[in-house]
């Protein structure tokens, strides 16, 4: 079918149930008094119009979208419904409300009550090629033209039958207007024979559905799975009210009345409740957001239908038929009032159903932006990615990896679940990822620089639509990582050079221990010897040689200190507590060390920690004019902090720039992705206050 012939036969099809549907909201208008009686009839003629409403535009976006024949089988459906409820309130109020006011009444009525039995096996027959439009093989066409064949011969023959027939609403009847005189002995029998032809070719088609469920892959079992639960019960339905019917050897039960009437919701709104969970928690022909536009404007209809029935009929039930014009006009106030507070809920409504608990994909995508844009150097970037890409596709678990030289290295998780192993790239492509585990490339200018992946959950597979809306999120992702491996790429550079300076220091140290330390060791116990060989026979050089071996003393001690102060031992051997403690005890001040589950921690960070403690301490004694100080140190799982606090005369931060000492402070603690602060206002002193987090890296308990 050419798109012209679609489009046209979708406005058709469009403009015929409008009409058919007002027609039978009017006529049930009209007609309520002899409608609203002990059988329901004008209960089943509100719900039977719904059903049309519900049917046929979900029909019309199967067939127009996604081309499928299954979206032309619930038109026809939905159709099918329409038509016997329109024969049935016809005939009702041509015959019984106002006899003689429409033309054919009988004929109407005659013609169009029986199309129940149309819908209903359309139903049946959907099942054997729900949902890709097609019987499971070709061997199972037999099966569909023996059901639709069996109910088109059945309908003839209930058409040409010689019987009566009962208006609704009414007590009384009239002969069947197409019956054919002397077939009454023929058309029994062939009733018969078709009606077994039909219920054969509609067990056919629940067997169909049933070996399709066990023959298909995950994802298309969740397609079916509520239609054919639906299916089921309705088969239960008919099954206990048939086998009610034999108990009890009559043409009406109690029983049999509730399972019809289960049956007919089952069948109007059940079925299209499992097509709709099919479309959009599984995206059956992905079509989910044109579904979710598609069922505002159906509940919308729904809704204000309700609204019109309501009014017109409800109340004018109470006040007579001289106010009808009042309530027309009643019913269009609120109507008009209504539709914008409705329409927001309806919407709100559509995309729950539509997506669950999970935003829209616009939504999903314009709040990816807003975050990258307010967040876009920000330490919790990749984090928040993470949750946006996982509660955006319904995922259990999502995961964003950064490129770090010929592999992919996790760099965030939503929730966080633990470290993943690298994935390697062989290529310029990613390799695999763990099981369960789709991953899609994140690329900036052509050049790769991570990827994101999510794992889903069982009852809610990978499909098309997500695999969209995770491209679409990785192709805005790639600005991002860009300037995250950017800011990694110098922090790392940072490191570098700290981790450099700390290693010269400690060469030095070692230099000094090892050469210059020796060589005046060495040098005082020569001068000891010298001055006791001197003592006895020239004792002005023993004092001579005594006064330089006393000064190679102190240039040995002050070459200790020197040495301590570029990298101390005690610090690499018994960790930050004691070598500050050692420092301390020098200092021109009382100051207070303490230590609260202080562990031992990298290299880098002791080092780290340390000069900064040693850096705040000098500058407490060169320019605070404080009486006393205290360092306090915190160990929390991997994070230490640190605080040096004076009592001293304080300044204004806001006003001071940092010193070369402070910022040499705040360049060493961030070069490690630690934090720097500084607390001070004049006369009350200052706080310098730093941590960090050692990372993945091993901490030995203290």
């Amino acid at each position: 079918m050419s798109d012209r012939t679609t489009r046209l036969s979708t406005l058709g099809v469009a403009a015929f149930t409008a009409a058919l549907s007002i027609a039978n909201i009017v006529l049930l208008a009209l007609g309520r008094t002899e409608l609203n009686n002990d059988q329901g009839d004008l209960f089943f003629g509100v719900i039977t119009t719904i059903g049309t409403l519900l049917y046929v535009p979900i029909g019309l976006l199967i067939a127009v979208r996604a081309r499928s024949v299954i979206g032309w089988y619930l038109v026809f459906v939905g159709i099918c419904y329409g038509l016997m409820t329109f024969g049935n309130v016809y005939g009702a109020v041509g015959l019984v409300t106002f006899p003689g006011s429409l033309p054919a009444s009988e004929e109407v009525m005659a013609a169009l009550s029986q199309l129940w039995m149309f819908a209903l096996v359309g139903l049946v027959l959907l099942l054997l090629v729900f949902p890709d439009g097609h019987p499971p093989t070709r061997r199972w066409r037999p099966v569909w033209w023996l059901g639709a064949g069996g109910v088109t011969a059945t309908y003839v023959l209930f058409l040409l039958k010689p019987m009566s027939v009962t208006p609704t609403g009414a007590t009384g009847s009239f002969p069947n207007p197409f019956a054919v005189a002397g077939w009454g002995d023929v058309v029994g029998p062939a009733l018969v024979a078709t009606s077994w032809l039909t219920v054969v070719g509609v067990i056919g088609c629940f067997v169909a559905l049933v070996l399709r469920f066990r023959r298909g892959d995950r994802e298309l079992r969740q397609q079916i799975k509520w239609l054919g639960l639906v299916a089921a019960a309705g088969g239960a339905c008919v099954l206990i009210s048939l086998a009610s019917l034999v108990a009890c050897s009559c043409d009406e039960s109690v029983i049999a009345v509730v399972m019809f009437t289960t049956l007919i919701f089952i069948i109007l709104f059940g079925v299209p409740a499992s097509i709709a969970v099919a479309l959009f928690k599984y995206r059956l022909y992905d079509l989910d957001l044109v579904v979710s536009k598609a069922l505002v404007y159906g509940l919308l209809a729904v809704a204000f239908t309700i609204v019109y029935v309501a009014i017109v009929i409800g109340v004018g039930t109470m006040v007579g038929e001289s106010g009808n014009s009042f309530l027309t006009v009643l019913t269009a106030v609120v109507i008009a009032i209504a539709f914008q507070p409705v329409r927001q809920r309806v919407q709100r409504l559509a995309n729950r159903i539509a997506y669950g608990k999970r935003a829209t994909p616009y939504e999903v995508l314009s709040e990816f932006s807003n975050r990258v844009g307010t967040g876009f150097a920000d330490e919790d970037v990749l984090p928040r990615m993470a949750e946006v890409l996982a509660t955006g596709t319904g995922a259990s678990s999502a995961r964003v990896w950064l490129r770090i030289e010929d592999e992919l290295r996790p760099a965030a998780s939503w929730p966080e679940n633990g470290a993943a192993p690298p994935v390697a790239i062989e290529d310029d492509h990613p390799g695999r990822f763990a099981e369960h585990e789709d991953g899609v490339e994140v690329r900036h200018r052509g050049e790769l620089l991570g990827a994101l992946s999510v794992a889903m959950p069982a009852s809610d597979p990978m499909n098309p639509s997500k695999e969209r809306l995770v491209a679409d999120l990785a192709s805005q992702a790639g600005l991002v990582l860009r300037n995250v491996r950017l800011i990694e790429e110098l922090r790392a550079s940072r490191r570098r050079i700290v981790t450099a300076q700390d290693e010269r220091a400690k060469q030095l140290e070692r230099n000094l221990h090892d050469g210059a330390q020796q060589q005046l060791v060495a040098l005082g116990i020569q001068l000891n010897l010298a001055r006791q060989l001197a003592e006895r026979e020239a004792p002005a050089v023993a004092a001579t040689l005594g006064t330089l071996q006393a000064q190679a003393t102190d240039a040995l001690e002050n070459l200790r200190d020197l040495a301590r102060g570029i990298y101390p031992p005690l610090l690499a051997d018994q960790g930050l507590v004691v070598a500050l403690g050692a420092q301390a005890r020098k200092a021109a001040i009382p100051i207070e060390i303490e230590g609260e589950n202080v562990g031992r921690y990298p290299q880098e960070v002791e080092a780290a920690i340390y000069f900064c403690c040693l850096e705040a301490l000098q500058n407490v004694a060169k320019y605070a004019n404080a009486s006393s100080a205290r360092v306090r140190l915190v160990g929390e799982d991997r994070t230490v902090t640190f605080e040096v606090t004076d009592d001293g005369s304080g300044f204004d931060p806001a006003h001071t720039p940092l010193g070369t000492g402070l910022q040499g402070m705040r360049d060493r603690l961030e070069a490690l992705g630690g934090t720097f602060e500084i607390e001070s206002s004049p006369g009350v002193g200052t706080t310098v206050r730093g941590s960090i987090t050692a990372g993945s890296l091993p901490v030995t308990p203290g």
